[in-house]
């Protein structure tokens, strides 16, 4: 059956005007973008196949361009137009954490953090560099290193935080194991890079280690 000859308050883009896009399962969503099913597949229908086969939502998305483009009905020109709109997200949220105090909450800190830095295939070190009053002034992934491991050196990050006039930093890496447990190593390192902070007065408000879809705090965890 068309998705036309539904009843209107269960056709997907309906009920997105009707009730907002929370209230649309993740195959409805996907079916929205997808506009159009295949022969003998509604959109819906389609979207509940490629879920089933990919498993989630979030491996889909972060699906490559040769397995997106395996399966039928789908192409090049829909997996440009996917990566367009999860960039378009990740701006989108990025442009709201200019806003003033969005880093005094550690859950949005994280959420930010998460968007960022969990689906790396590699090791990423980066600072979020901040003014007196905590706003964010940047994002920088600042040391790359091999799954297992990235080499991270204080002197290059007060550099940095110096040259961006920044009265705070907030640490954080990625764990691609998936596994958001801080290592003796990174306890280590982040007292190093507090000690090299002290020195010019930049202070270190957290450190966060971000695995699949878990962010960890020193902070919270009393390890700062």
């Amino acid at each position: 059956m068309k998705i036309t000859d539904w009843p209107v308050d269960e056709r997907p883009r309906e009920k997105l005007l009707k009730l907002g896009p929370t209230a649309l399962s993740d195959a409805e969503l996907l079916a929205i973008f997808l506009r159009t099913g295949i022969k003998g597949l509604s959109a819906v229908d389609l979207a509940r196949t490629l879920l089933n086969n990919f498993g989630t939502l979030r491996v889909l998305l972060n699906a490559s361009e040769r397995d997106f483009c395996q399966v039928k009905g789908l192409g090049q020109a829909k997996y440009v137009q996917l990566q367009a709109c999860i960039e378009m997200s990740k701006r989108f949220f990025e442009q709201k954490m200019d806003k003033v105090d969005t880093l005094n909450s550690v859950d949005q800190t994280k959420t930010f953090l998460l968007t960022k830095l969990r689906d790396q295939p590699q090791e990423v070190f980066a600072m979020l560099l901040l003014d007196s009053q905590h706003r964010l002034i940047k994002y920088r992934p600042m040391f790359y290193g091999t799954i297992d491991s990235a080499s991270v050196y204080p002197r290059v990050l007060v550099k940095q935080a110096l040259d961006d006039n920044a009265a705070a930093v907030i640490l954080a890496h990625n764990h691609p194991s998936g596994i958001a447990e801080p290592s003796q190593a990174d306890q280590h390192i982040t007292q190093r890079i507090i000690a090299a902070m002290n020195l010019v007065d930049i202070k270190v408000l957290d450190h966060f280690v971000i695995g699949d879809g878990v962010a960890v705090s020193f902070a919270q965890r009393g390890l700062l």
